[in-house]
């Protein structure tokens, strides 16, 4: 039987038919964003995407005579992504986009902002609105008669109301910029070493919806690194103490000092943890220059690591308050492998090494119990 042939120029338009269809499906939906800028005619709306741990510019846009404006940003299937509009170095709207949405955002220039026809980007509103609140409310009872109590009621009550939006929202990638917050450069709101199993879990949740996502994949890492740092908390509470582990890091003059360094003629030695807050600032002045005046010549010396990623920052601090004993910084903050190793929960923390051996027993948490300890052992 002789084969069908078609004319060459039919076939040729055919396969181009054919050709476009088969790119448009692979393109898929579209995704929108219909936005309007409160009183701002002909300006620049810049359009950027979280890129894990970065912005990333995807474009400019004009708004019209009314302040209107609209941006098609590439979002493939499977792979939400966190997308942000800025009015100059001022984000005004926040959003979390899926393929295929069609949003309508109304925003002003100081940051208010609404938002219809994504639930994804409601929930990351809400989130981003809470979390605000909360630095406000920290900064503002940094001050307060009480601080101490009042930031860490404040602190444990929004670590509980974001552990309970992480558990009722496992599917969600809302989930991630919570499990990322931080209290300030040197403290994670997830900053316990058991928190690698809620991370593990949630990671574990996400992977079934979203296996390509940047995000999730980045929540995998963390994951892991939370893993291993309970890992080496539980090795560090279950063994018997032999000596302690040693640190190596840059002091203030670029070169680096090791805790067993400062062994020699000193009979107790306290590590101790910290960044450069407020209200730690403010210990260093009140208790422990005090402190170390009164026992220096007994043979006491303090070896404080700075977890504050911004060394600037925290070589100002040194000189300005002239801290006498010795600073060190290690700008890998959260991340760093000292964290885990000493199993720091929160800032600050203090341990003491006795005559070159870690006290396993010491239990202090302010200023009247360390001056104790020390007429304990000096």
């Amino acid at each position: 039987m002789p084969m069908l042939s078609l004319p060459r120029m039919k076939t040729v338009k055919f396969l181009a038919v054919l050709t476009a269809a088969l790119t448009l499906a692979a393109c898929g939906p579209k995704t929108v964003i219909d936005g309007t800028l409160k009183d701002k005619a002909d300006a620049s709306v810049i359009v950027k995407l979280l890129d894990i741990n970065r912005y990333q510019v995807l474009d400019t846009v004009r708004t019209n005579a009314s302040g209107a404006f609209s941006y098609q940003p590439e979002i493939r299937k499977g792979c939400p992504e966190f997308i942000y509009l800025f009015y100059g170095d001022k984000k005004v709207a926040s959003l979390l986009l899926e393929q295929g949405d069609h949003v309508k955002v109304e925003a002003d220039t100081l940051g208010n902002y609404t938002v219809d026809g994504s639930e994804e980007s409601l929930r990351l509103q809400e989130i981003e609105n809470g979390y605000a609140q909360f630095l406000l409310d920290m900064d503002r009872l940094a001050s307060a008669p009480d601080a101490n109590q009042a930031l860490s009621r404040r602190y444990v009550d929004y670590y509980r109301r974001s552990v309970r939006y992480v558990m009722e929202h496992p599917r969600s990638l809302t989930v991630v910029p919570v499990l990322f917050q931080r209290v300030n450069d040197g403290l994670a709101v997830f900053d316990q070493p058991t928190d690698g199993i809620l991370f593990t879990s949630v990671c574990d949740s996400l992977k079934t919806v979203y296996p390509e996502s940047r995000y999730v994949k980045a929540l995998e890492n963390e994951a892991e690194r939370r893993k291993n740092v309970m890992q080496i908390s539980e090795r560090l509470r279950d063994a018997d103490q032999v000596g302690f582990f040693d640190i190596d890091l840059p002091a203030m003059n670029g070169t680096n000092m090791k805790l067993s360094g400062v062994q020699d003629g000193k009979k107790v030695v306290m590590l101790y943890f910290w960044a450069t807050t407020a209200e730690q600032k403010m210990f260093n002045m009140d208790a422990l220059i005090p402190i170390y005046n009164e026992f220096h010549g007994r043979g006491f010396e303090i070896y404080a690591v700075s977890l504050d990623v911004d060394k600037t920052a925290w070589a100002s601090t040194v000189r300005n308050q002239q801290l006498p004993w010795v600073n060190v910084c290690d700008t890998r903050g959260n991340t760093s492998p000292y964290i885990g190793l000493y199993g720091v929960t929160s800032l600050p923390a203090a341990y003491f090494l006795v005559d070159g051996e870690l006290d396993g027993a010491a239990s202090v948490s302010d200023a009247a119990s360390i001056r104790k300890y020390l007429q304990s052992k000096l």
